[in-house]
């Protein structure tokens, strides 16, 4: 089967594609990848970009060491099946708060993508922040643009090998790093390194670090921009959350049409030209290889690469900045732009009101659960007292830091007893079944069915109190 689409050719200067059969009009639907030298630029949202790098890069690879009370800040402990966070321990029966968590992530990434576009993929997106990392150390090791481009034209010399042994070495020494990393959030970080080489550590371990390593290595040094617009489900449905007013990277065609190259101090307007000077730095900077004076495309990711660059053109003709900025669609055909409207406010809404239900239940969690289950093997029985007992079986988790011990009581009926231990001793994060028996006196019973309250107390925190109610099964009266 052919991998070609047959399409018809509408515009007679785009014939430079590359991708173009020219002997057929057709264009390879797989086409192998053109390399993209991204040129380096300073300006006011690369900053931005380099503090939220240091902030993030920070975080990843610091929280990992940090201990609060000789516990790791973070560490998912699956074995255990403890979870760690800030202080906190978490147990699978807290599932119910990932998936809250996983929501305020959704809403909140909705949420800011109706009113500023892909702002997330731009400054804060793993892919884009390991990316750039490779790209600076490509940049400091290879050189500029130009120079990276002949470079990789030049035929195999010694400098050659050294420079791109020396760039290599150095990603799959930051990918390391972030493989081990990564996996001493499940595994002590400390213990890790040196079970690592000391050859003590299991083999999973040693997977999950070279699987971290190689997919890190892959995706910063060689896919990158691949990742984006062919791995990352989120590049094609951004843009059912944009409308004319989520304000975006865009090009002020009004500003800068016809577009033509000029002296400097000369008035575009004498030349009939727009502030547009055609010097492609635009899209020499572009991560993504695209032109943004073709308007919005689902490859930009928002990184304001274009702008910074085209600020710095601009700055040098001595024209007003902004031919490429953050705008609305609104504000481009000369339209007010409304930054609170039904969809940003639903989304607003739903995730105020997720973080407020997160609070609270995180706020109120009890460190501790009690399940009652009855006995349904039999209904009650009659002990050597003549009185009516039925059999429970007491499920209790402890979710602390420590061994708690209880003390089981229950109540609902005069004169109720517990028969079996009234106390018991459960380990810090372990679920733990204890068979009980509880008794009354026959004449107490006015019902076959009465609700009745198990009550746990814990002897070393007062304020750890669990209570479940249960059924009490007597005689038909």
């Amino acid at each position: 089967m052919s991998s070609e689409i047959p399409v018809k050719q509408v515009d007679p200067s785009s014939d430079a594609s590359d991708n173009k059969n020219k002997n057929t009009g057709t264009v390879e639907l797989y086409a192998s990848r053109k390399k993209i030298y991204v040129k380096e630029v300073k300006g006011f949202f690369q900053r931005i970009r380099n503090v939220s790098l240091t902030a993030l890069m920070g975080m990843y690879f610091l929280f990992v060491w940090i201990t609060v009370d000789g516990e790791p800040l973070i560490l998912f402990d699956l074995p255990a099946r403890e979870f760690h966070l800030f202080g906190a321990t978490f147990y699978p029966q807290d599932f119910i708060l990932l998936s809250g968590m996983l929501i305020i992530c959704a809403f909140g990434l909705f949420f800011i993508t109706t009113l500023f576009g892909r702002v997330w993929c731009g400054y804060t997106c793993p892919q884009t922040v390991w990316t750039f990392i490779f790209m600076w150390v490509e940049e400091r090791i290879e050189g500029g643009r130009n120079k990276r481009i002949k470079l990789d034209k030049a035929p195999r010399s010694a400098e050659k090998v050294a420079k791109k042994s020396a760039k290599h070495s150095a990603w799959l020494f930051i990918a390391l790093a972030t493989g081990v990393t990564f996996v001493g959030y499940f595994y002590p970080i400390r213990e890790l390194i040196t079970d690592l080489f000391t050859l003590q550590a299991n083999g999973w371990a040693y997977f999950w670090v070279a699987f971290f390593t190689v997919a890190t290595y892959l995706n910063a040094g060689w896919m990158r921009e691949q990742v984006c617009l062919y791995m990352c489900p989120y590049a094609r449905f951004q843009s059912v959350m944009f409308d004319p007013n989520t304000r975006i990277v865009s090009y002020d065609p009004n500003r800068g049409e016809p577009r033509g190259s000029r002296k400097k101090g000369v008035d575009p307007a004498e030349l009939g030209l727009g502030d547009c000077i055609d010097c492609g730095q635009c899209v020499q900077v572009c991560p993504t290889g695209i032109d943004i004076r073709d308007g919005l495309q689902y490859e930009c990711i928002g990184c304001a690469l274009c702008i910074d660059a085209c600020d710095e053109v601009m700055d040098k003709m001595n024209y007003p900045r902004g031919l490429i900025r953050y705008t609305t669609e609104n504000e481009l055909e000369g339209k007010t732009s409304k930054l609170l409207r039904p969809r940003t406010f639903g989304y607003g809404l739903v995730l105020l009101l997720m973080v407020a239900a997160m609070a609270f239940t995180i706020a109120t969690r009890v460190p501790a659960q009690l399940d009652v289950l009855r006995d349904r093997g039999a209904l009650f029985s009659y002990n050597g007292d003549g009185r009516i007992e039925n059999t429970y079986t007491l499920k209790i988790a402890n979710m602390t830091e420590v061994p708690q011990t209880f003390a089981i009581s229950a109540s609902g009926l005069e004169g109720m007893r517990v028969l079996t231990q009234d106390t018991v001793t459960v380990e810090s994060g372990e679920n733990r079944s204890v068979p009980t028996v509880v008794d009354v006196a026959p004449e107490a019973i006015s019902e076959s069915n009465t609700d009745i309250v198990f009550t746990l107390e814990s002897q070393s925190d007062e304020n750890l109190v669990l209570e479940t109610e249960s059924r009490f099964v007597g005689p038909n009266r």
